[in-house]
């Protein structure tokens, strides 16, 4: 059975709504029985406001994607942010294109080391989500691989994209047995058998027994998404909890 109190929608899912209207959406996340949320943005609110927003609709911080601009301009003001509003889990969501060599990620690791460092001296753990390009092979070695042996495990945890983890070739249930105690959040993010994105729990992911290994190693948070609905964003994030709830 799956605690629905750890389970968030990352926000970048309903993008279209938010854009549109921020404060609306989160209310309709909310009413929709999600536990906390995930932040691909602020909406331009405030600290304050964002805070006063949650507090009216229930809705946990359950962590807050900034990119790595955002963060070396000024972490100490993201850490604040976090604080204000209740948010312990601050990551890094991607790297650009041109940001995806050798080179460049090996001089990306001590950094993350400070982030994290900076970030646990706060109460704030750091985390680095995955995409696919990861797990591509540069002479027998992965970016996946230097990030675990480079950055220090008790200052910067992972965040694993279940999806584009299997997308890449990788099986995200035994990823999530070798690394346990590193992964504290999970996307939950589900694919098709032609390899696109669908609804958690349609696809062919088998999402429950990922949650139950996650769990066993210590994920706190499961992080709904769906990059491209086919369907309304919305529907998409409520069929989703649906499934998990079914589950």
């Amino acid at each position: 059975m799956i605690d629905m109190a750890s389970v968030a929608l990352q926000l970048y899912t309903v993008r279209d709504e938010t854009t549109r209207d921020f404060a609306g959406t989160i209310r309709k996340v909310a009413a929709m029985g999600y536990a906390g949320v995930e932040f691909a943005d602020y909406g331009s609110l405030s600290a304050s406001e964002m805070k006063a927003l949650l507090t009216e609709t229930g809705l946990r911080a359950a962590a807050t994607h900034r990119s790595l601009q955002t963060i070396e301009q000024d972490l100490t003001r993201e850490i604040a942010y976090c604080h204000e509003i209740g948010c312990t889990f601050l990551v890094l969501p991607w790297l650009a294109p041109q940001q995806r060599t050798v080179e460049l990620f090996r001089q990306l690791t001590p950094r993350l080391n400070t982030f994290g460092k900076q970030c646990q001296a706060e109460g704030i753990t750091f985390c680095y989500h995955n995409h696919d390009f990861e797990f591509a092979h540069h002479n027998g070695e992965t970016f996946m691989d230097m990030f675990l042996a480079e950055t220090d495990p008790s200052l910067v945890k992972l965040e694993l994209d279940v999806y584009w983890a299997a997308y890449a070739g990788v099986d995200p249930a035994h990823f999530l047995q070798t690394h346990a105690g590193r992964v504290p959040l999970v996307h939950l993010k589900d694919m098709t058998p032609e390899r696109t994105f669908t609804e958690v729990g349609d696809g062919t992911l088998g999402i429950a027994n990922l949650v139950r290994i996650a769990r066993t190693g210590g994920t706190q948070f499961f992080m709904v998404e769906n990059d491209a609905p086919t369907i309304p964003s919305l529907e998409s994030a409520r069929r989703s909890l649906a499934n998990l709830r079914g589950m």
